[in-house]
């Protein structure tokens, strides 16, 4: 086995579970998606996949049908060739961060209610814990703005190309 093969075996393992913690995904769907991210802008075969994976055709399937779904990947096919080749899609960045800034305002919800719950019944607390609950309060806010701004980014970025 060539180093490059075990590193890049290593690497999808890395990413997978990486994908399974942040964006939720089914431990094969982490495995083909990062098996995508590694792999050239040409894309795979359905049946590139199944091999590079080791799993059933129909597990493959469920989890493509799902990284589609979520926008993820896209597949295009070739003239005279009936094979789907399936890539990363363009919008997985802006998704993924969007889906994390989505996590971080429904954190921010529940700091915010928490806070007012101590504040109404729970006043000593409330003034002992105000500085910690304000800074993360502005740290999260501060994350959200950021998210933002690079999502504005990377659409003009993508706007600029097409």
């Amino acid at each position: 086995m060539s180093d490059v093969f075990q590193e890049k075996k290593v690497l999808i393992e890395e990413i997978g579970l990486t994908l399974e913690e942040r964006a939720g995904l089914a431990p094969l769907a982490a495995r083909i998606y990062a098996t995508l991210i590694l792999s050239s802008n040409a894309g795979l075969t359905f049946d590139e996949i199944i091999e590079i994976t080791a799993a059933c055709k129909s597990s493959v399937s469920s989890n493509l049908n799902v990284l589609l779904q979520l926008d993820y990947v896209e597949f295009y096919t070739k003239t005279g060739d009936r094979k789907r080749y399936f890539k990363t899609s363009p919008n997985f960045v802006k998704n993924a961060m969007s889906h994390y800034g989505s996590l971080l305002k429904k954190e921010l919800e529940v700091i915010n209610k928490v806070r007012t719950f101590n504040q109404l019944n729970n006043p000593e607390k409330y003034y002992s814990d105000k500085t910690v609950g304000l800074m993360y309060q502005e740290h999260l806010i501060a994350q959200l703005e950021s998210i933002d701004q690079k999502i504005q980014e990377i659409s003009a970025l993508q706007n600029q190309s097409i």
